[in-house]
């Protein structure tokens, strides 16, 4: 299964009713797992922490943020900890199967379907970031809620990447794709908070501290505290945070209490602690730690294999009328639309093409939308076939079923047009975009923007046979009609098929 995680931050620590609605709002999902959740009444925030496969994540991810909006008023919210949105960062992170680029691209949609369908302005961050200084979320963050509503209508550096140049009582939400964060918080032996404040700036990377590490110093529970993120444990490892905290404060004349995850950590994280702190130099996690031989062993023993499904292909092969070449030409066009986003995906993320990104996401955005409609499509002309032959297994023993027949039959003939016209046209929405990414896209990539340029070529041209040979069915003005759009969407086929081998030597 392929898994992502998502970390929702969300501005209520105080009232459970609140919170318990956004968990149930994020878990009726199906397919979406919560792993935890840690609500702080001091810092009045909540994290919660689920799993799923990426479409069932992102969907979740929208009902958490919709549900706080409606019932956060961060007019009314305190807290210690900085915020500007009731749903105030949502991070995606690649977990298994899934890779960081389609979790930018989870960011971005979910950010457009926030900005447009809720009315709140949305800010991309981390990895999913459309300027440099939005990478960190403190730059977004500065002068939290109070300062966004009074600059966001006037400031340039304010303006959302989605949504409305105006906040609203849910202020607005920063939405992101990242490595793994741990959220780890250190309690002195001291309520004196200037102390938290002074430790923190010596260990937080922006003030001269450890890199990878981001810290405040707060007031939590009575006791002053240094709450951190980690963003990279494996080059910043927990014990040497800890170890550094630890003498610092011992300039102060404290200690350190006690410490505390919020959320999950990665396993790793805590192993190499546990090396690091009973120095065992020859420790090996996957050979010595019980519960990881025990699952190793439990995934090499061969278990029971469900009987595969045919794939597309094999149905195509097998001696039955559909599948047939108007599904075909469909599935063609889908994968001329996954060769273009492909196309995009090698070029986004690169320092040599990182000014072209902003004309590359929209691309692979649109790909991806072309290819879900054309996988549909690729049912619909099944469907549509399945419905004219029933068309043609009705009665017909009297006048009245014999029009009604002859009506069912144009009705479903009508349709098995109307679809390979929609292949056709989506054909050539793909056409277009392989032609734009050609030329600013990855140049190792270019023969495969060709590829898909030719493949839907060839989609294009499949689904008008289909429609010269349906719209014979029809009465003969209409049936015009329809061999004039299918020359007219082949001629546009080949003119753009064209400009796309131009880019070519002969």
């Amino acid at each position: 299964m392929r898994l992502v995680e998502c970390i929702p931050n969300f501005s209520e620590g105080r009232r459970v009713e609140v919170i318990r609605a956004i968990l149930e709002a994020i878990t009726s999902v199906e397919g979406v797992v919560l792993l935890d959740h840690h609500s702080d009444p001091d810092h009045n925030r909540t994290v919660v922490t689920f799993v799923g496969p990426p479409a069932a994540v992102e969907e979740a991810a929208y009902r958490g943020i919709a549900e706080a909006a409606a019932r956060i008023d961060l007019d009314q919210h305190t807290g210690e900890h900085p915020r500007i949105g009731a749903a105030d960062v949502v991070p995606f992170v690649p977990l298994r199967g899934v890779s960081m680029t389609e979790c930018v691209e989870m960011a971005r949609r979910l950010g457009k379907r926030v900005g447009e369908e809720l009315g709140v302005p949305v800010y991309l961050y981390e990895k999913a970031a459309t300027r440099p200084e939005r990478e960190n979320l403190e730059n977004i963050r500065g002068g939290q809620y109070e300062a966004l509503k009074e600059e966001i209508a006037t400031n340039p550096a304010r303006e959302p990447n989605f949504g409305p140049r105006r906040v609203g009582p849910a202020g607005a939400t920063v939405i992101g794709a990242r490595d793994p964060l741990i959220a780890f918080n250190v309690y002195l032996t001291t309520d004196d908070v200037s102390i938290a404040k002074k430790i923190a700036r010596a260990v937080r990377h922006s003030s001269g501290g450890l890199r990878y590490v981001k810290a405040l110093g707060m007031l939590v529970e009575g006791r002053a505290q240094v709450s951190m993120n980690l963003t990279n444990y494996r080059k910043t490892p927990i014990a040497r945070v800890v170890e550094l905290i630890r003498r610092e404060a011992a300039r102060y004349g404290v200690a350190v209490h006690h410490s505390e995850l919020v959320g999950l950590t990665p396993e790793e994280a805590l192993t190499e602690a546990a090396r690091w702190y009973l120095q065992l130099d020859q420790f090996d996690p996957d050979e010595q730690i019980l519960e990881r031989r025990l699952y190793a062993a439990l995934a090499a023993s061969p278990g029971a294999m469900s009987e595969e499904r045919p794939d597309f292909l094999d149905a195509l092969a097998a001696g039955t009328p559909t599948p047939g070449g108007g599904s075909a030409a469909a599935f063609t066009a889908a994968e001329a639309a996954a060769l273009v986003a492909m196309v995009g995906r090698v070029t986004v993320g690169k320092k040599k093409y990182k000014a072209v990104e902003p004309q590359i996401w929209p691309l692979i955005e649109q790909a991806e939308g072309l290819r879900a409609a054309l996988q549909r499509l690729v049912q619909e002309d099944a469907a549509a076939f399945t419905a004219y032959m029933a068309a043609r297994r009705l009665p017909r023993d009297t006048p009245e079923a014999q029009r009604a027949r002859a009506q069912a039959i144009e009705e479903a003939t009508r349709q098995a047009t109307r679809v390979p016209w929609e292949t056709a046209q989506a054909g050539l929405k793909v056409l277009r975009l392989a032609e734009q990414i050609i030329t600013i896209g990855n140049p190792n990539a270019r023969s495969d923007a060709a590829t898909a340029a030719a493949l839907a070529r060839a989609a294009v041209e499949g689904a008008t046979f289909n429609i010269r040979v349906n719209a014979a069915g029809l009465p003969a003005d209409e049936a015009q009609t329809w061999l004039t759009r299918a020359q007219n969407a082949l001629d546009q086929a080949q003119t753009l098929y064209q400009q796309v081998v131009a880019h070519f030597p002969r």
